[in-house]
């Protein structure tokens, strides 16, 4: 049994959330509670033609630290919108997995928390990094939860949907999980839905490294 949002469709199991129940037991050291609305990058306007890449954007780490996305300059990165009671969330351990096989070789996995699909990610910075490491033991680099669709969307996302579109055209990020590859010289060159496991997606990261 799916739903159809915006023609893509939707497991039940994500309809529903997948929360694991656990209580958040403990706070990662020096973690400040980020706010819970879109925290913005460099503003803009994305000319045609590309004229602004994705090293021009910045973003907020899950900690309140503000990172320049320049300092993946030269590595092949993964950019993904994750929730934490949805459906997909089990490829947190897929992604972790793939960070891990690959980072030595110059791989980044980068995830961005959103709360617009279902409102599956409703916690705090905190909550977010405590569940991400009890749950995962995720790894990778965890920014601070943004829009991705609407006019408050992050910046690197208007600039990551234009580059590579999803289904019939659209722009619009469809659900949690949807996966944007950069190679080294920081192009968007593929886009791939949420229903593409971290698994099915190795061979293509592979393929730039």
């Amino acid at each position: 049994m799916v739903c159809r949002i915006n023609n893509f469709q939707i497991p039940d199991s994500c309809q529903g959330g997948a929360g694991n129940g656990r209580p958040v037991t403990r706070f990662q050291t020096g973690l400040k509670k980020a706010a819970a609305g879109p925290i913005l990058g460099r503003t803009g306007t994305l000319e045609q033609g590309g004229a602004m890449g994705v090293y021009d954007f910045s973003a907020k780490s899950l900690d309140g630290r503000e990172v320049p996305l320049a300092d993946w300059r030269g590595k092949v990165v993964l950019v993904v919108n994750v929730a934490s009671k949805c459906g997909f969330t089990p490829q947190y351990a897929g992604l972790e997995a793939l960070y891990r096989k690959f980072k030595d070789r110059g791989f980044e996995v980068v995830g961005f928390p959103c709360n617009q699909f279902g409102a599956q990610e409703p916690g705090d910075a905190a909550e977010i990094a405590n569940f991400c490491q009890l749950t995962y033991d995720v790894s990778f680099p965890m920014m601070a939860k943004i829009d991705v669709n609407g006019p408050q969307a992050h910046p690197l996302y208007t600039y990551l949907k234009k580059a590579q579109k999803g289904v019939l055209g659209s722009e619009a990020v469809k659900w949690n999980f949807t996966k944007f590859l950069l190679d080294r010289e920081g192009r968007a060159v593929r886009r791939f839905a949420p229903t593409d496991t971290p698994e099915h997606i190795g061979s293509a990261i592979e393929a730039l490294l």
